[in-house]
């Protein structure tokens, strides 16, 4: 059992969970509400003890990264694969734009700056005394997922390499939906700079897929 292996697989969940969710809205114009707070919560956890912490602790990885960790296995599996193209290819995409954003540290300032302040906001819609991660309404309150969206625009939006998300037209066209996206590929961004500082690299989804399937079992199989 390795540790590095674990923490790796948690941040590729937590990357492909926000991958599917995007891919959800841009489809269906739906999600499910416990991924999509999980998802949005880690952004604002900026400071945590362990990996675990930052998709809602060790023992509720399992419920809270379902869809990342499903979707993480279907890439794993090469007979499936091919089932979600579009995810595979907002988590590879993720990937690039983090490496892209690595580089910026003037970008990196901001985002850390603008995240302290939404997060500030978003304290305005907690209940009294209460952490604000344990308060999913306000995290996911349509004014924070706007702000979230607009920071997103702010910076990663600025850099030639876009992700280009596909979808029915009327999903995408609606200003609610269209800022649950931005903020979910913020949230992805998070992810893949979790899977960079846990010393992830691209090249290990080809080659250390024997390595990560057993760690997904672990955490998916955790109550």
């Amino acid at each position: 059992m390795s540790r590095t292996d674990d923490q790796q697989a948690i941040a590729l969940a937590g990357l492909f969970q926000a991958a599917s969710l995007v891919e959800q809205i841009s489809t269906r114009g739906m999600v499910p509400q416990n991924s999509f707070e999980t998802s949005l919560a880690s952004i604002f956890v900026t400071n945590p003890d362990s990996t675990e912490e930052i998709y809602g602790g060790a023992q509720d990885l399992s419920i809270n990264l379902s869809q990342g960790l499903r979707g993480l296995q279907e890439l794993l599996d090469k007979s499936r694969s091919d089932q979600n193209a579009d995810v595979i290819r907002y988590g590879l995409s993720l990937m690039h734009l983090e490496r892209k954003l690595s580089k910026r540290p003037d970008l990196l300032q901001k985002i850390g700056e603008r995240i302290d302040t939404i997060s500030q906001q978003a304290n305005y819609f907690s209940e009294a005394g209460t952490e604000l991660t344990e308060n999913p309404g306000a995290i996911t309150h349509p004014s924070v997922v706007a702000n979230l969206a607009s920071l997103y625009q702010d910076t990663l939006s600025t850099f030639n390499f876009r992700i280009q998300v596909t979808g029915e037209p009327r999903h995408l066209q609606n200003a609610e939906n269209a800022a649950k996206i931005r903020a979910l590929l913020l949230a992805g961004i998070r992810a893949a700079m979790l899977w960079r500082q846990v010393g992830g690299k691209r090249w290990h989804l080809l080659f250390f897929k024997s390595r990560l399937r057993p760690a997904v079992k672990r955490i998916s199989q955790r109550n």
